[in-house]
């Protein structure tokens, strides 16, 4: 699938381009995380953190942060895993 860009979907991280930024902070989207990590890195952590964010439709909206406190794991723990990427 070569389409990038969600139709109808005005929200952060559904264009086609990269993401502006490469730093990880605790209001990164997960959207924003899988893109950052085309070769599948972040949706690997995600599965060995038990987060099954990558398949959610909050993916798109919900940070960082609270997808850590979502499944009960200490958000700065999470954030840390996924900026030694």
């Amino acid at each position: 699938m070569t389409q990038r860009a969600v139709p109808g979907l005005d929200a952060r991280a559904t264009s086609p381009k990269a993401p502006p930024s490469s730093a990880i902070r605790g209001s990164t989207t997960i959207v924003e995380l899988l893109r950052m990590f085309p070769g599948g890195e972040a949706a690997k952590l995600m599965s060995r953190l038990q987060l099954p964010c990558a398949h959610c439709s909050g993916a798109f909206h919900e940070p960082l942060t609270m997808a850590a406190k979502r499944h009960r794991r200490d958000p700065r723990a999470v954030i840390e895993a996924f900026r030694a990427l």
